[in-house]
């Protein structure tokens, strides 16, 4: 539990400080930046990137391992505005490889995520909203430690979560935004053999589903810090009422976007997880639910549109 206070902390200090300023469309399918339209509009806009970290070592005293990783990250935004009505969706896939030469090629990051929220304006900036998300991986992931090593841990659809439900949120523009769901199912979804019979990620052994229900909270910021700098902060909260409610589960990720030129950035990024359902093995050899942190830090080409 100090844990997730810590995070959230953590969150507070960085998040709630943007104040993102709003960007509209002037026609039915338009890019990012043109005038206000008067009737419905979409705005689409996303970003391409791909990341690349090398390092080599030729008789250096200091010593040091050959490395190479690339990473490819799509990030997409569909909105929609009619009247009272707005529609927004976003769409992260990302996927990356890293190769040393004593341990050859290993994954070091996979992911899908679709989020998506229909909200009907209550007043202004307030909005009743029903909402999706949706997280998966594209290929196998393994544990290389221990007395088992290259053991399968995860997959395509192994873990998957699907969680919706209907709520309220606060939007100020497509880059401040917050949702909560107090009524909020979701299902945990391990659909590999050997993962659900092991009863990985909280499903009973053998079962391929596992059901919860609770409340939901989601919330965005994007902006720019200074010159040529923007972050972006994404975080998911989830609290079971089935089960141990107060052990949150905290999903939150900070990206850092440094600008060089048109076509050449240099981003960063860091995701923290949470999941009291999730047994990791920890540095004693017991396995428990713990902190799971990732990092990545490249430089490489990015096209906007």
């Amino acid at each position: 539990m100090k844990k997730i206070l810590l995070i959230n902390f953590f969150v507070l200090c960085l998040g709630f400080f943007v104040k993102a300023q709003d960007e509209t469309a002037d026609s039915i399918w338009s890019m990012h930046g043109r005038d206000e339209a008067a009737d419905s509009t979409w705005k689409i806009h996303g970003e391409n990137t791909f990341l690349i970290n090398q390092s080599s070592f030729t008789n250096w005293a200091a010593g040091g391992v050959n490395a190479l990783s690339g990473n490819i990250l799509l990030n997409y935004d569909f909105n929609y505005k009619k009247e009272k009505w707005s529609w927004d969706n976003k769409v992260i896939a990302g996927f990356g490889l890293t190769r040393q030469e004593e341990t050859g090629w290993r994954k070091n990051d996979d992911r899908i995520i679709l989020n998506s929220l229909l909200g009907y304006q209550a007043a202004p900036k307030w909005l009743y909203t029903f909402f999706m998300n949706f997280n998966t991986q594209f290929t196998d992931g393994f544990n290389y430690d221990g007395d088992n090593p290259r053991q399968k841990i995860s997959t395509a659809f192994a873990p998957a979560y699907l969680s919706f439900g209907p709520g309220f949120a606060y939007k100020e523009s497509d880059n401040f935004r917050f949702n909560l769901s107090p009524a909020a199912p979701r299902f945990v979804f391990v659909l590999d053999d050997s993962l659900s019979n092991r009863g990985a990620f909280g499903v009973d052994p053998g079962k391929k589903t596992r059901f919860e229900f609770g409340a939901s909270f989601d919330a965005y910021y994007r902006a720019d810090i200074m010159e040529n700098v923007g972050i972006e902060n994404i975080l998911r909260l989830y609290s079971n009422y089935l089960e141990d409610p107060q052990n949150v589960d905290v999903d939150y990720t900070l990206n850092v976007f440094m600008k060089v030129n048109r076509f050449i950035s240099v981003n960063a990024g860091v995701q923290m997880i949470y999941d009291d359902n999730t047994e990791l093995v920890k540095d004693d050899g017991r396995e428990g639910p713990g902190l799971q942190l990732k990092q990545i830090f490249g430089a490489g080409f990015t096209y906007k549109f």
